[in-house]
């Protein structure tokens, strides 16, 4: 499994417009395969810094799933509504692998 975070540098006056944008995403995203963890916006510290973070079984699957959010209505009316309004002003993918499991409570460890 990988997880996509997706690194947005957005218009710092802009976080309403990222936050129907992040919404929509919650609809279209489940709907064309991934597994949306969630969007995230700013909220204290910096102004512009926001990200959206997903998983997918391989990048066959995140190719596939590209394919059909780019053809779902709701995605390409998303993709236009962000280049319309002009809120995104970065945006970066990084493919990360979980390399550690679940994680018991500290309570019990030596240090």
């Amino acid at each position: 499994m990988l997880t996509c975070i997706i690194r947005y540098d957005i218009d710092p006056t802009a976080h309403e417009a990222f936050a129907t944008y992040a919404r929509t995403w919650g609809q279209a995203i489940p709907r064309c395969g991934a597994d949306l963890i969630g969007y995230f916006g700013p909220a204290e510290g910096s102004a512009t810094l926001a990200y959206g973070i997903y998983r997918v079984p391989s990048l066959a699957a995140y190719e596939a799933y590209r394919a059909r959010l780019a053809a779902d209505p709701l995605g390409r009316e998303n993709y236009a509504f962000a280049q319309r309004e002009r809120f995104i002003r970065r945006e970066d993918r990084t493919f990360l692998r979980l390399v550690s499991g679940p994680h018991a409570p500290l309570t019990d460890h030596p240090l």
